[in-house]
C-alpha cells in the first residue's frame, strides 16, 4: 500500500510543487494539501495520513501548534517538520510537540521521498545541519550521560541502531528479537530518558559525552 501523505504549507507554489513531487512517486499518494493549521486540523483527522509534512511558519496557529493538536487527534501520524527556519528553539518544540523528524526545505527532492519512507518505517530524518545542532545542544548542557546510564545493555544495543539509521525491522533482525520486542523495549527506553519521540531519544543518546 501506498504511504498516505497530507501537506500543511501556506505558500501555494511551495505546496503545488510538493504535492507534484510526491504525486510522482508510486510509493506515496496524497490525503491532502493545506494552506493553514486550521483547515489541516479539520481535514486530516478524517483522512488518516501515514505522514504529514508541516510548515512552521503559517497564518493564524503555528505548525508548532498544529503538531501537537495533531498528535492528540491521532497518536500514530508521523509529522515531518519541512521548513527554511533552523533556529534552536524552533527545532526543540517540534520535537517536544510529536515531530519525528525536522527537514529543510531547500533539500534535494529525492532525499525528501526518501525521508518520508523513512519516517514510515520507524526511522527519524533529520537535514545534517539540524542534526548536527541538536547533538551540539545536548552536548553543551552535559545532562544526557546520566539517564543514558540507567539503559540496561539491551536497551542501549537497540537505540545505538537506532541512531545509526537501522529501522525497527532491521534492527529486530539482528538482534534476533521481534519489533513487537524493538518497541516495548523503546518504551522503556523514553521512559528513563524523559523523552517523548525516538528523534528525541536518539540525539539525547548521541550528546551523551
Amino acid at each position: 500500500m501506498p504511504i498516505k501523505v497530507s501537506i500543511v504549507e501556506d505558500n501555494q507554489g511551495t505546496r503545488q510543487t510538493l504535492a507534484r513531487l510526491l504525486a510522482s512517486s508510486p510509493a506515496l499518494c496524497i490525503t491532502g494539501a493545506y494552506r493553514d493549521a486550521e483547515q489541516a486540523l479539520q481535514k486530516i483527522p478524517a483522512e488518516q495520513p501515514d505522514v504529514v509534512l508541516m510548515d512552521i511558519n503559517l497564518p493564524g496557529m503555528s505548525g508548532i501548534e498544529c503538531v501537537a493538536r495533531l498528535k492528540e487527534a491521532l497518536p500514530k501520524v508521523q509529522v515531518l517538520m519541512l521548513t527554511t527556519y533552523d533556529e534552536h528553539d524552533l527545532i526543540f518544540d517540534s520535537l517536544r510537540n510529536g515531530a519525528s523528524g525536522y527537514l529543510l526545505k531547500k533539500m534535494p527532492p529525492a532525499e525528501l521521498l526518501q525521508a518520508i519512507e523513512q519516517v514510515h518505517a520507524g526511522g527519524a530524518p533529520m537535514s545534517m545541519q539540524i542534526a548536527r545542532k541538536v547533538v551540539n545542544h545536548f552536548r553543551q548542557i552535559k545532562q544526557p550521560a546520566a539517564d543514558v546510564e540507567k539503559l540496561s545493555p539491551r536497551e542501549q544495543e537497540i537505540l545505538a541502531l537506532l541512531a545509526k539509521g537501522f529501522l525497527y525491522k532491521e534492527i529486530g533482525d539482528r538482534l534476533g528479537i521481534t519489533i513487537g520486542t524493538v518497541r516495548a523495549h523503546l518504551h522503556k527506553v523514553y521512559e528513563k530518558l524523559h523523552v517523548q519521540t525516538r528523534t528525541e531519544a536518539v540525539v539525547k543518546f548521541l550528546g551523551r559525552d
